[in-house]
């Protein structure tokens, strides 16, 4: 049985930090698409973050404040998050697999910012 866990959220202020971590078990991350989505109350839940077999994906609002990374050799998914907004408070979610990242997904942890 797949699982992707994630932790590190937790509640900052504007222009705080956060560095969120993905880990698996019974999936190797690497193995496809890897990355961070998001959903706020009310919201459809979006792409944050990927990495793809060709490249990277940031959503246009996080560029130039987020990082996405993995470690290969703990198969470890980051995201680090910098300058954070209120308008990035949301649940959010590793997910991994297929070409989209699509198929599998964890728990989610939340993140929250406040101004």
């Amino acid at each position: 049985q797949v699982q992707l866990v994630e932790s590190g959220g937790g509640s900052v202020q504007a222009g705080g930090s956060l560095r969120l971590s993905c880990v698996a078990s019974g999936y190797t991350l690497s193995s496809a698409c890897m990355g961070w989505f998001r959903q706020a109350p009310g919201q459809d839940r979006e792409a944050v973050a990927l990495i793809y077999e060709s490249g990277q994906y940031y959503v246009e609002s996080v560029k130039g404040r987020f990082t996405i990374s993995h470690d290969n050799v703990k198969d470890t998914l980051f995201l680090q998050m910098d300058s954070l907004k209120p308008g990035d408070t949301a649940t959010y979610y590793c997910a991994a697999g297929g070409t989209y990242c699509n198929v599998y997904s964890g728990l989610g942890t939340q993140v929250t910012v406040s101004s």
